[in-house]
């Protein structure tokens, strides 16, 4: 029921009349479908019957390094497939909205370097040397791992006005991001830890 992390797999990227490898640390299996879809093409979104236009996001290898930014279909489920690939706390988060009780997240208290990954599609989303202990009970950052991987969306499902932090990939809600971070950037993203894929660098 829960998706499952795969060993390493090869991705090759065709630039003019040279080809290279890129290494990419292991993944969910909906992230292996994600990144083996063509480039540079729509994708039907089941849940509206609209196209769906591709995205730029940036590609890490396993030791936490950019190497890659590149057009590829978003990762598109109804909310069903979702369900049979999440476990229910990933569900609850990433397709719900909701939000982990403070300090009850797996990876509240990682301080490891390493990356970063949406538990849904593997995009990579934070870096390990970015994060801090902001003593508010959930995984915080000062900034995402390439901008081009996250988006923001005004929240006021509190009665309050929000920033919202999706994934750019697959449109899973991450958390909220909030201006009472730590110099130099004055950023916090608070993460939910259900949302993420811890891999060591």
């Amino acid at each position: 029921m829960p998706s499952a992390v795969h060993p390493p797999f090869a991705l090759e990227a065709a630039s003019g009349a040279t080809r290279r490898t890129f290494l990419l640390a292991p993944l969910p299996l909906a992230a292996l479908a994600a990144l083996a879809w063509p480039r540079n093409a729509s994708v039907p979104d089941p849940t509206s019957g609209n196209a769906v236009p591709p995205v730029a996001v940036v590609f890490f290898d396993a030791r936490a390094r950019p190497v890659a930014l590149r057009s590829v279909r978003r990762l598109v489920h109804s909310l069903p497939e979702w369900r049979a690939l999440l476990t229910p706390p990933q569900f609850a988060v990433t397709r719900r909205a909701g939000t982990e009780f403070p300090f009850s997240g797996a990876l509240c208290h990682e301080h490891r370097p390493g990356l970063y990954r949406c538990v849904c599609c593997g995009n990579a989303l934070f870096l390990g040397r970015d994060k801090f202990d902001s003593g508010t009970g959930w995984p915080s950052f000062t900034a995402p791992a390439a901008p081009e991987n996250i988006f923001e969306r005004r929240d006021a499902s509190l009665g309050i006005l929000r920033a919202e932090i999706l994934c750019s990939l697959c449109d899973a809600h991450l958390g909220h991001l909030f201006d009472d971070g730590p110099p130099p950037s004055g950023l916090r993203y608070c993460i939910n830890s259900a949302a993420l894929l811890f891999l060591p660098a």
